[in-house]
């Protein structure tokens, strides 16, 4: 294994960060509009849309295994993860335009066409995103380093959240002149054209460090070997797929929330008490005066306040990753992703009580959730790092990939199944997208789905990892220490 570890340089740090940037703005379309695309865009029924979610996405996880094994086996002059950033990035940008685009079909014509872009898509994001997560593990095999990327990292995936759960239904509104499904083929098509660039950028930037030497090889039969008698990475592949299923449910629900429970009377009080619209109208008149065109913010209650709403969690999400490194440096990543997260938890169970008229208490949950799972975010996927050292530690062998893919199955698999579980459940409990108003019931499952449903999740996840969980911070030091020394030792010889 070559010992190359020094540190990596900002400009690194930054080219890796922004192709997280690119695929994020695909991902998180999917993590939160999907259901709503398909429901009250394409008007395919929740149920079908369900089946389609839930079954499309397994196929995508799947694929992450034998992604893997085709990622651990490449060999060129560019390493083993990075040409496939290259090679997937044009593909990727095409078939997420084909996937958000509404072809006027038959109702079955509709259901193949989405469940096959579905799939391609999921698939194609698959090649994509293991490698890419796969390389934060070869950059650097410093764990302060790894902390600091992750960080950097995560940073730009708030970014790419912020556009998409802020910024995204603003952009549909502009660029289809009012027509939902035209916006979303045309922003789509935006964030593919840039989505591609940034990837391509993660390329030309980042340089594979951690690199096998030729003796140090394995079969697949070893490496699910290794995977199989690896407990931590069995507890962090549960966790992945809770905490995805957690984010694909209450993000994917918001927007029923807003328009279904909370009061559009109030939510409008509440962003005039805060004069946000008051600050949107002040904006126009600048832009207006200027020969600009006005900034069209949506002018129902509902959709404004949802999208200040995330804005308010996405920015405190930015703080709290800022806390991130000097804590996990101080404590270890275990021991603060476990109780970030129980705090954050408590913020999700609050929205069961808060009334349709206390809009304040709802922003201040969500911005007071967002700030304790900010913390949380970059210390995962540096967790799953930490994990493919501790099975080169023990078994003397390397398999970045295939534990990266365990990990991407398990993020498809609890966003297939948060996202197939909010169509469900508003199959479930009655949601038709033509009625003007829900029935209590369907009201009911949509505030069950954000709070306590949302939370069980993130419960299971705390337990698992505060008590299941080895690599504590003193492992953590150990680990990197022997590694140093054993790589040290066979770059000599």
């Amino acid at each position: 294994m070559n010992a190359q570890t020094n540190s990596i340089s900002i400009t690194e740090k930054i080219g890796y960060s922004l192709g997280d940037l690119g695929a994020n703005l695909i991902f998180q379309t999917l993590m939160t509009f999907l259901a709503f695309f398909y429901t009250d865009v394409y008007k395919i029924p929740p149920a079908t849309a369900a089946t389609i979610i839930f079954v499309g996405g397994m196929i995508g996880a799947f694929f992450n295994p034998v992604m893997g094994v085709i990622a651990d086996r490449t060999h060129t002059r560019w390493g083993k993860f990075r040409p496939w950033i290259l090679w997937t990035s044009v593909p990727l940008g095409i078939i997420s335009l084909l996937a958000f685009s509404t072809p006027a079909l038959s109702d079955q014509g509709k259901l193949i066409y989405a469940f096959t872009t579905y799939v391609l898509l999921v698939v194609i994001y698959s090649a994509n995103n293991l490698p890419y997560s796969a390389l934060s593990g070869v950059l650097t095999g410093n764990m302060k380093d790894r902390n600091s990327l992750s960080a950097y990292r995560f940073v730009a995936v708030m970014i790419a959240q912020f556009i998409i759960q802020v910024l995204l239904l603003p952009l549909v509104l502009i660029l289809g002149d009012g027509d939902k499904a035209a916006g979303f083929q045309n922003t789509i098509m935006i964030f593919s054209v840039v989505g591609i660039i940034f990837f391509l950028i993660t390329f030309i930037t980042t340089k594979e460090r951690v690199i096998p030497s030729p003796g140090m090889s394995s079969s697949i039969k070893d490496d699910i070997t290794d995977l199989m008698g690896n407990r931590p990475w069995l507890i962090i592949l549960c966790v992945t797929i809770l905490v995805f299923v957690t984010l694909a449910l209450k993000g994917g629900m918001y927007i029923y929330y807003f328009e279904n429970y909370l009061s559009a009377a109030h939510i409008q009080i509440f962003l005039n008490d805060i004069q946000f619209n008051a600050s949107i109208n002040a904006l126009n008149k600048i832009l207006v005066n200027a020969g600009l065109t006005e900034f069209r913010w949506p002018e129902d209650a509902a959709t404004s306040g949802f999208s200040l709403f995330n804005a308010g969690g996405i920015i405190f999400m930015i703080v709290g990753i800022g806390f991130c490194k000097p804590l996990a440096d101080k404590f270890g990543k275990r021991d603060v992703f476990g109780c970030a997260l129980f705090v954050s938890t408590l913020f999700i169970l609050a929205f069961y009580i808060i009334p349709p008229t206390e809009i304040g208490w709802v922003f201040l949950s969500q911005i007071m959730h967002g700030f304790f799972y900010g913390i949380t975010i970059p210390l995962l996927w540096a967790m799953v790092a930490d994990v493919a050292d501790y099975s080169e530690w023990k078994n003397n062998r390397r398999a970045t990939a295939i534990i990266f893919s365990a990990m991407i199955f398990g993020l498809k698999s609890g966003l297939s199944i948060g996202g197939a579980l909010v169509a469900g459940i508003l199959a479930t409990y009655g949601y038709d997208a033509e009625l003007s108003s829900q029935t209590v019931a369907a009201v009911e499952g949509i505030k069950l789905s954000v709070s306590v449903y949302a939370a069980i999740p993130f419960l299971l996840c705390v337990i698992a990892v505060l008590f299941l969980y080895s690599i504590d911070k003193s492992k953590e030091t150990q680990i990197e220490k022997e590694l140093m020394v054993r790589r040290a030792v066979k770059v000599e010889l």
